[in-house]
């Protein structure tokens, strides 16, 4: 069964050490390889550029580029690996091949330049999440105390996005930003790597009110593998934690939402059995004892598939 990524850091991991993090490589010490990701049947993985924070403001920029030649140069040259960029590309793919879909993680980079966002999505950059925890130009991150939402750049910075078809990740947003997005702005949304907060109270988890607002935008909810966001205490988390999570969204009408936002390669202690990304298959056979194969192959596949076949661009944008 064909299985959709919807986030990892493995560029982040490369520009830290490339010469430690081979994407190629059998030994590598990445969670997702080219290798894994065949043994997972992955048929898209989400690559998100990642700055951290301590990074200086004048070098941000810098290393966003950085990173996406690494994801052409490392990742694209991979055997059996391909940009995705539009709906046809995603429609044309063979079921050997593993798409790659390049997410902005945090509107730092751009340092408040609208024009670096045409630039990035000129470089084939489709998805962008507004923030990482702390505030930016764009909007207050879920990490900043203060919680405001969207500043006046960050309305224009996504109306440019909505002008490029651009799709926006609103994990990592505030509380307010999250619903200034909702509220205010017709752009396809996905939760790219969050879980319910009524089972796991992590801040980056979101509320039952949340998760409904966006089976009423029908955008997606990548269900995350990290430990911190699926048990209150990690080291207990696992594979059932994730079956958890699955029920309540079922619970709340959200079965056309769900699909998975594993962060591999964004955090160090694993779920037994779920420990990157080949293992996504001990997760199948667990899923199986419990669900349909109609719905396992919906949020394996089927419902990512669904929603970038209808809002990545043609080829023509």
């Amino acid at each position: 069964m064909r299985f959709m990524d919807g986030h990892c850091d493995v560029l982040w991991k490369i520009w830290k050490d490339p010469e430690k993090y081979l994407f190629h490589a059998e030994d590598s010490a990445l969670d997702v390889t080219v290798q894994r990701l065949k043994e997972g049947n992955v048929g898209l993985e989400t690559f998100a550029i990642f700055v951290p924070s301590q990074v200086p403001k004048a070098q941000k920029l810098d290393v966003a580029l950085k990173q996406i030649d690494y994801f052409y140069e490392k990742v694209l040259t991979a055997p059996g690996m391909q940009l995705v960029r539009s709906a046809e590309d995603l429609e044309n793919s063979s079921a050997s091949t593993c798409l790659a879909l390049l997410s902005l993680e945090g509107a730092d980079a751009l340092n408040g330049e609208i024009a670096y966002l045409r630039l990035f999505h000129r470089l084939g950059v489709r998805q962008v999440g507004l923030t990482w925890n702390q505030a930016n130009e764009v909007a207050d991150g879920i990490g900043e105390e203060r919680g405001g939402g969207l500043t006046s750049f960050g309305f224009q910075f996504i109306q440019e996005m909505e002008r490029l078809q651009m799709i926006l990740d609103v994990s990592h947003l505030s509380v307010r930003g999250f619903w200034d997005v909702i509220e205010y702005h017709s752009l396809p949304v996905v939760a790219s790597h969050s879980n319910c907060k009524s089972i796991c109270s992590h801040k980056r988890n979101l509320e039952n009110d949340q998760i409904l607002a966006l089976i009423s935008k029908k955008g997606l909810m990548g269900i995350t593998f990290v430990p911190s966001f699926l048990h209150e205490m990690e080291n207990k988390a696992r594979i059932g934690d994730v079956i958890h999570h699955i029920e309540h969204v079922c619970e709340l009408g959200g079965e056309d939402i769900l699909y998975f936002g594993s962060d591999f390669d964004g955090f160090t202690m694993k779920v037994p059995e779920l420990e990157h990304i080949g293992h996504v298959n001990h997760l199948l056979k667990e899923l199986e004892k419990h669900y349909p194969s109609s719905l396992i192959r919906k949020w394996f596949w089927g419902n990512g598939y669904s929603f970038y076949k209808e809002h990545l661009a043609t080829k023509n944008r």
